[in-house]
């Protein structure tokens, strides 16, 4: 019966189980579910989307909490690091702005009557069943929200479900019957987990210098930007009481409380007055830039030198990427604010990258030669322990089982499970993504009474799996930008 099963268990599944584990808890969670920040500087660009770093910081709340609740509140920073938890929610944030940069190119938009209603839909801002416009600003101002950053990141949200709406997934009526027998086959396995970390490497000399000759076009130093600059720090100035009147006359809308409220004269007054000297020093700084472009410069203004590269940046990212886009034909950048005070860079000279040398080299190529002797090592033990291995044995699992598999995390064993029931071998092992090995005995088989999937469930199934397609699409269509280290 075993070998029956295993034999047709792929055909049963070929054409639909590509991507299930969006279906069982991972994968494609859904669009629109998470909350963006106020912008505190790009940590990634993804065609004209910027992504902050409190979209990043809400995003990572936002998984830290689901992950929680699968560990029934065991789960801490340390697991959290483990899983790779502020990756994934880099991940999740690029392709939303994925989506949402598709939507801006179809000029898809998300118009006040849409956003109205959405608004009035949410239970959680009605009394006495009615939606109730104090109960929503009084809810947001509990939860550090204005108005205004509430209602943006709802329009993102609803902006990006518009967009798979006009993109619908109808199913067949086969495919319920397929899925019913696919979620009904259970495996009772012994298997065991290898690590990296289970394989120790000896660094051979001879054979870390083959390694280095192999990849040494890849191993470059940094482009080095010489630069020079001129600085203009914040200006502090006194106002008249009529020049501050007037100001906030012009601007009342600069000027709101927590709830979204124009905030009196009075209490604006520190607010107004930061404004102005904000556009003061941004306005000297103008002049300065120009007089500088004309060298015409004030000779009590100090002009600074300064390598810039990669990974020597005594600036900022924004401050990088405007140095590493000027040229000689272009040499000078308009004005950078970095934290109140306006730089003003001009390239001096580019240093181009060049290979380093296996001295320059060694410190970077020992830990890639490690790691690929450590891969070849422990996929050699796995070929070689794969019949003979001892391990744990669980009891009949199926697909959605992945918490019965107590050497994996979550999203590894769910990885397993879908790899295991789409292999026609009893005994074998399986590679994970992170590297790990799974080496399988498949024990006993049988069929569970069949489950009866609901339509719905197929469709998410397949709109999963359409979305996977879609987001490789758009990866190739629209350029991403990752402006921190690590991720």
């Amino acid at each position: 019966m075993i070998t029956w099963m295993q034999k047709h268990k792929k055909w049963l599944i070929i054409t639909i189980w590509i991507s299930t584990i969006a279906f069982i808890g991972a994968g494609f969670v859904g669009w629109g579910q998470y909350k963006y920040g106020d912008k505190a500087g790009a940590v990634a660009k993804v065609g004209n989307i910027e992504i902050s770093v409190g979209e990043l910081q809400k995003e990572y709340s936002n998984l830290y909490a689901r992950y929680n609740q699968v560990f029934q509140g065991n789960f801490d920073e340390a697991k959290a690091k483990q899983f790779g938890l502020q990756k994934q929610a880099l991940q999740q944030l690029l392709q939303q702005a994925l989506i949402l940069n598709l939507a801006q190119e179809y000029d898809l938009t998300i118009n006040d009557q849409e956003l109205l209603q959405a608004i009035q839909k949410q239970k959680v801002f009605y009394r006495d069943g009615q939606f109730d416009k104090n109960i929503y600003k009084q809810i947001l101002s509990q939860n550090r929200l204005s108005i205004k950053e509430y209602e943006a990141n709802l329009r993102k949200q609803l902006l990006i479900q518009k967009v798979f709406s006009l993109l619908p997934t109808k199913t067949s009526k086969n495919e319920n019957a397929i899925f019913d027998t696919l979620l009904s086959i259970a495996d009772k396995i012994k298997y065991k987990v290898l690590t990296l970390d289970d394989i120790k490497v000896t660094i051979d000399e001879a054979k870390l210098k083959t390694f280095w000759q192999n990849i040494s076009d890849t191993l470059k130093t940094d482009t080095i930007y010489q630069v020079s600059y001129i600085k203009q720090a914040p200006i502090s100035k006194t106002y008249t009481e009529d020049k501050l009147q007037k100001h906030y006359n012009d601007n009342k809308t600069h000027f709101k409380s927590n709830d979204g409220k124009i905030l009196p004269f009075k209490e604006a007054k520190s607010a107004i007055i930061k404004e102005l000297n904000t556009k003061a020093t941004k306005d000297q700084a103008l002049r300065n830039y120009i007089a500088y472009k004309k060298g015409k410069l004030d000779k009590s203004i100090q002009v600074m030198q300064e390598n810039v590269s990669l990974s020597h940046n005594p600036f900022n990212e924004e401050a990088y990427k405007k140095i590493s886009s000027l040229s000689p034909v272009s040499p000078f950048a308009k004005p950078i604010n970095i934290d109140g005070t306006y730089y003003t860079f001009t390239l001096v000279k580019i240093i181009p990258a060049q290979v380093k040398s296996f001295k320059e080299a060694k410190e970077e190529v020992v830990p890639l030669f490690t790691k690929e002797m450590q891969k070849e090592k422990l996929l050699a033990l796995a070929n070689h322990s794969v019949k003979t291995f001892k391990g744990d044995t669980t009891d009949f699992i199926t697909l959605t089982d992945f918490l019965k598999i107590k050497q994996l995390n979550p999203v590894e064993a769910q990885e397993f499970l879908q790899k295991l029931f789409m292999s026609d071998k009893k005994n074998t092992f399986i590679t994970l993504k992170n590297e790990k090995i799974v080496l399988y005995d498949i024990l006993e088989q049988k069929l569970l009474t069949k489950k009866h999937i609901k339509n719905d469930t197929i469709t998410k199934i397949k709109n999963s799996l359409f979305n996977e397609g879609l987001i490789k699409t758009l990866q190739q269509k629209y350029q991403t930008e990752i402006f921190i280290k690590g991720l």
